[in-house]
């Protein structure tokens, strides 16, 4: 290495945030971040004379992230207590020449300040929505045209309010909340509220992309980068969102090799398409959704620090349904008008429905409610929905919920299977299907479980979920996450 090179590297170590530990293929540390004194409670001069064995018995490393990286020779992340009494949580590379391993190079980031920033945030949101509740409702309406969003309740009038401000700008937006809240129609609001509006909106759901398809659809191919493609080559997901606004939905979902390979786009600003080799520019607006924590998949290890940080500019939660039901009106009366348009004939909901529709929890929130409406729409035998007989919500939700599949009743019931008066058979279909899969959801702890069980893929699992206002059940996904390997 030059000298030059030398002085940068230095440089690099010495005015970088996160703290960097360099030992040799025996533990030995070679050099440390400045900074990484304050966290691990040595001075530098003293780390530098150490080995991570020793660092780990003093307690100074719980544990180390280098020694898992000698012991295996891969990369590792996980969560250190230090000696300082700061969380940190560590990535660590091997670096090999000619087969042996030379150098462990570790980075750490201090979550203890993180959690200040977060606290700060949060204080932030709580101050402005104070600052709103202190405006007068007409001041905000004329303030905030809110187009498309179908909302009522003071907290999602701060939350549109805040994306309006934030929507000239180009930084990422993190929307989260449960299943079904509407994380994708804010962010279609966003997009048109943006400098971006005249571009696309491309709406990727990331639990529907195979991982062995995610390249090809995100990145795009050459004619005949491989079997199948086709002549013309085609642009990926990420190109043709150029100009535009990208809308990740399900990222906690990515594996973690597409973590890192959308990581680099996002850095670099570029990307190849399969079986070329000449990089293209794109520049594009991300806005990604969850309803996981992803904090907490950091720690896990299954997701990546570095995109996190990427992600988490502005987070944004979206509270479920039962928490503002003032919503609730007004997203009726839009599903109704929907379905009449649909299905060409003029149905109104009986008033005797409303207490129980403004009660009811909605468990699948903005997406359970429009699906219970599509289906009382059609079980209707006048223009009057729940005028002969109220169709409750809760019945529908255990009818559903209890379900019809499992391993000594593989088929339906045959009351079950029984038409509905005035149901038509691709109606009893859709109502038999949406049952099965109800009832997976209280069975199985993934959707690729859901796939296996079913003998179809999983994609078309999560479209039959998405399409149900279904999820599976969050202590099957909690314990399947857990469980030992």
């Amino acid at each position: 290495m030059s000298d030059i090179d030398s002085h940068v590297l230095k440089t690099i170590i010495d005015t970088a945030h996160d703290h960097f530990f360099i030992v040799d293929g025996q533990g030995r540390v070679i050099d440390v971040s400045p900074g990484a004194a304050a966290v691990y409670g040595m001075s530098r001069e003293e780390l530098c004379a150490s080995t991570v064995q020793q660092l780990v018995e003093r307690g100074v490393l719980k544990p180390s992230v280098s020694m898992e990286v000698i012991r295996t020779g891969q990369p590792a992340q996980l969560m250190q207590q230090t000696g300082a009494g700061r969380r940190v949580i560590a990535q660590a590379h091997p670096v090999f020449v000619d087969g042996k391993l030379e150098r462990v190079v570790s980075r750490s980031m201090d979550l203890t300040d993180l959690q200040f920033l977060q606290d700060e945030y949060a204080l932030l949101q709580q101050r402005f929505s104070e600052h709103l509740k202190r405006s007068s409702a007409t001041s905000i309406s004329d303030e905030l045209a809110l187009d498309s969003l179908q909302v009522r309740s003071g907290v999602m009038r701060e939350i549109a309010l805040l994306l309006k401000r934030v929507a000239p700008s180009d930084a990422t937006v993190l929307m989260l909340g449960e299943s079904g809240v509407g994380k994708t129609a804010f962010a279609r609001q966003l997009h048109a509220w943006s400098q971006r509006s005249d571009g696309s909106f491309i709406d990727v759901n990331c639990a529907a992309i195979p991982e062995s398809l995610f390249e090809s659809e995100m990145f795009g191919y050459q004619p005949g980068a491989f079997s199948g493609a086709t002549r013309q080559g085609k642009a990926g997901l990420l190109e043709q969102a150029d100009g535009g606004t990208l809308f990740l939905d399900e990222i906690g979902e990515l594996p973690l090799p597409m973590q890192t390979k959308l990581l680099k786009v996002i850095q670099d600003g570029s990307l190849t398409r399969l079986g070329d080799i000449q990089p293209r520019r794109v520049d594009f607006r991300l806005v990604v959704a969850t309803n996981q924590d992803l904090a907490r998949r950091v720690e896990d290890g299954t997701f990546r620090l570095d995109l996190y940080y990427r992600l988490n500019v502005i987070p944004v939660t979206l509270p479920p349904l039962r928490e503002r039901r003032e919503d609730i009106p007004v997203l009726v009366e839009l599903q109704l008008e929907r379905l009449n348009q649909r299905y060409g004939r003029h149905k109104i909901l009986h008033a005797s429905q409303w207490s129980e529709l403004m009660t009811h929890d909605w468990p699948g929130n903005v997406r359970e409610l429009e699906n219970w409406l599509e289906r009382a729409w059609l079980s209707a035998t006048d223009d009057v929905i729940g005028g002969n007989a109220q169709v409750s919500p809760a019945s529908f939700a255990n009818t559903t919920n209890s379900g019809i599949l499992s391993d000594k009743h593989p088929l339906p019931h045959a009351d079950t299977a029984q038409l509905g008066e005035k149901e038509t058979l691709k109606q009893a279909i859709a109502r038999i299907e949406r049952d099965i899969f109800a009832r997976l959801c209280q069975q199985l702890p993934s959707t690729y479980a859901m796939a296996d069980r079913l003998g179809i893929s999983q994609p078309s699992v999560v479209r039959k979920l998405n399409k149900y206002g279904l999820r599976i059940s969050p202590s099957l996904v909690k314990s399947h996450c857990q469980r030992p390997e």
